[in-house]
Order: structure tokens, then C-alpha cells, then sequence
């Protein structure tokens, strides 16, 4: 493959172009990585993207809260002391009229002898979503185990604790019962042994990072051998020091390192090491749904995939690559080359369907709430109207 910077995606080029090159052999030159202070800056439009995804967060969490009930049903008092832990920020009453096709409320008893109480269950219209999120989840079967594949071909000895991997299952739309139904049927290449999920086949197949399969697609539009290397996406307004410029420069000057090919040679303290470590935070960020991780949920699995406790700070030591958005009081790791400028997603995981779905549900329910609120509004207008001339005919009447 080439190796000249001919051979870079285009931004890479522009940014490799405005300071000379110099012999790779330069690049230590007292440059360490602690040294290097790259000040954060706030993106809006990625803010946005997450502040847009708030309400179906909300909702979702209230609907997983029911559906994870026994008999998917629970009393409406007990889904309130909830209230704290779902980060609701109304009553659920409240919350139940601004959403009304997503749970309906019936009465039962909590106790055989008990008085009968207001219960909540899954409404007819979000039975039929469940029922097209059961399809959709079918479909993409395979590409779902493929994303499960590469996570276990990336960690240390090839296996993820079972625990940690369901805290993570939202970020890449894995099933609740990932472990007792899709694993089990797939035993050829995974298995649960003592708690850990483990790859039992090593396929070649799966050990692509979405940096190369990026790069062979290009090769074969370009006819160009395109080496593997990070699309580096700086945001407007955004500019490096001339220091920082080099650094840059020498370290994507430097061989892509694949987050599947064994690191256990490499220094912990090498800049090789810190791209291979970009390499794997990428890679986790590319089989994501969305494309973006709270910071702690990737924490989780810093002795699995060989990163340090001080991996966040490559977050912002690499800009062009990663966004770290302090939004809501979360930090929230972002690929910033899967959003445009406007902060909408440009590649569409298989899985996005389920949660347009959902946010299509929803949306219908706000509108029949809103339309609720407009006639209940009109009702009283018109009531105060009444009231209103009937007084008046009072009042010439009196007056004859």
C-alpha cells in the first residue's frame, strides 16, 4: 500500500499541508502526550443531536420500566417512587397524559384482599410496535452478532464480562435476552463460561475497523491503493497550534494500528500504543447505533480493551476525530466524521428503524395531547363566553 501522505483522505491532506513535513524519525522529539494541552470546544450542533434525543430517552426508560415488570404491569404508585430513578421530571400522571397511546391505565388489586388501585400496562399501539421491533431485531439477526463478534475479537483474551456487556446492550441494540436466547443460539462463535461472554471462533471476516473497510472502499472507487488512517474532521472555527500541528501531522504520518491486532507487545506509553487505543475508541464509537457513548459506559471496559484511566482525555486531544459533549451533565463521547454539520447522522444503523419507530408513536400521541389541550382551551373560551353574555343579559334586564 502507499504510504506517502498522497495516499490520505482529503482532510487529513489539508491539515498534514499547512505545516512542512518532517523525517518520521523527528517525531518523539520531547513531544509527550501529557504535555500536549488542546483546549475543548463547544459544538452546538452535536449538543443538539443529543438534546433532540431527550424526550424518546424519557419515554423509552418509562415504557422499559413496565415492560420489565412481571405480566408487564405495575401499579401507578410504584412506577412513581420510581420517579427519581427514571430522571422523569413530572408526575406520572402528567407524563401519561402528554403520551396517552403509550401505556393505559386499569384498575386491580396489588393485594388478593386489597383495595383496587390504578395499575399501567403496554397500550394496543405500543403492543403493535413491540410486535414490528420483534421483526426488525429478526432481520438484523447477523448484523446485530457481528457487532457482538468484533467487540469480543478487540478485548483482552477474547471475552467481555456478561455484566457488562447488557449495561451496554442500548448503545448497540442488543436484545434483553442477549445471553439466555441470541448467544445460546449462536454457540459456534460465542459462549457464556463463568460469567463472561467468549469468542469460541476467530473469523477474519469480522476483523475490519470501519478505518479499513472505509479505506478499501475507496481504493477500488479510486483505483488507488488508500492506506487505513482516521478521517480528521476539525470543526469550524477550530484551529490547532503550530506545536499541536505537528504532532498531528506525524502521529497520522504514523502506520494505522488495527484495535484486532494483538497489542500486547506495544508500550503502554508509545505513541504507537496511543494509536492503537484511538483505533479501538473509534472502532467501539462505529458499532454503536448512533455513532456516540457516554464516557462512563466506555470506562467500563478499560481493563478488557488495554486502556488507561486517563483514556477520556484522548477525547479531546484528538478533536478532529472525537467531540466530547458535556451535555445534560454527561459526557458523551461523539464520531465527530458521522455527523454533518447540522449534527444529523449520516450513516443509518439497521437498528435506527426501531427507534423512528418509537419517536413516530410518540409523536403521534403528543400531537392527539396537544389537540386534547386546544379543545379543552376552546371549551372554556367558549364557556367564559356563555358566562359572559348571559351576565350581560342580566344586567340589561336589571337595568329595564
Amino acid at each position: 500500500m502507499a504510504s506517502s501522505s498522497s495516499s490520505l483522505p482529503t482532510s487529513i491532506r489539508s491539515l498534514l499541508s499547512q505545516t512542512p513535513i518532517q523525517p518520521q524519525s523527528s517525531f518523539p522529539a520531547g513531544r509527550k502526550l501529557g504535555s500536549l494541552k488542546i483546549p475543548w470546544k463547544k459544538d452546538p450542533a452535536l449538543d443538539a443531536a443529543i438534546e433532540r434525543d431527550k424526550p424518546y430517552s424519557l419515554c423509552s426508560r418509562v415504557v422499559r420500566s413496565v415492560l420489565l415488570e412481571p405480566g408487564r404491569c405495575i401499579s401507578l404508585k410504584y412506577l412513581e417512587n420510581r420517579r427519581s430513578r427514571l430522571r422523569l421530571p413530572v408526575g406520572v400522571k402528567t407524563f401519561l397524559n402528554r403520551h396517552p397511546n403509550l401505556l393505559e391505565v386499569y384498575r386491580d388489586r396489588v393485594k388478593p384482599n386489597g383495595p383496587m388501585v390504578p395499575f399501567l400496562r403496554p397500550s394496543k399501539c405500543l403492543l403493535l410496535f413491540l410486535e414490528a421491533e420483534s421483526e426488525i431485531r429478526l432481520r438484523n439477526e447477523g448484523f446485530v452478532m457481528g457487532k457482538l463478534v468484533k467487540l469480543l475479537m478487540m478485548a483482552r483474551d477474547r471475552a467481555l464480562p456478561v455484566e457488562k456487556v447488557l449495561n451496554v446492550k442500548r448503545l448497540f441494540g442488543f436484545p434483553d435476552d442477549l445471553v439466555t436466547d441470541l448467544v445460546e443460539r449462536n454457540r459456534d462463535l460465542v459462549q457464556v463460561e463463568k460469567g463472561h461472554i467468549r469468542l469460541v471462533k476467530w473469523d477474519d471476516c469480522y476483523a475490519k475497523s470501519a478505518v479499513e473497510l472505509k479505506a478499501e472502499e475507496e481504493s477500488e472507487l479510486t483505483q488507488i491503493a488508500i492506506r487505513p488512517n482516521f478521517n480528521v474532521k476539525l470543526p469550524k472555527g477550530f484551529s490547532l497550534k503550530k506545536e499541536m500541528k505537528e504532532w498531528v501531522r506525524d502521529w497520522l504520518e504514523l502506520p494505522y494500528f488495527s484495535p484486532y491486532k494483538d497489542s500486547s507487545n506495544l508500550n503502554t506509553a508509545s505513541i504507537q500504543m496511543e494509536k492503537r487505543n484511538i483505533a479501538v475508541l473509534h472502532e467501539f464509537l462505529s458499532l454503536t447505533i448512533q455513532k456516540r457513548a457516554p464516557v462512563a459506559s466506555i470506562g467500563k471496559f478499560c481493563n478488557e480493551f488495554r486502556l488507561s484511566n486517563a483514556f477520556t482525555n484522548a477525547f479531546t486531544r484528538h478533536p478532529g476525530i472525537f467531540y466530547l459533549s458535556l451535555k445534560g451533565g454527561i459526557e458523551t463521547a461523539m464520531l465527530r466524521e458521522a455527523y454533518s454539520e447540522d449534527g444529523v447522522l449520516l450513516e443509518r444503523d439497521p437498528l435506527m428503524e426501531i427507534m423512528e419507530r418509537f419517536k413516530e408513536m410518540m409523536d403521534e400521541g403528543f400531537k392527539e395531547y396537544l389537540e386534547a389541550v386546544k379543545r379543552k382551551k376552546e371549551e372554556l373560551q367558549n364557556e367564559m363566553a356563555l358566562v359572559a353574555k348571559k351576565n350581560a343579559e342580566m344586567e340589561m334586564k336589571e337595568e329595564i
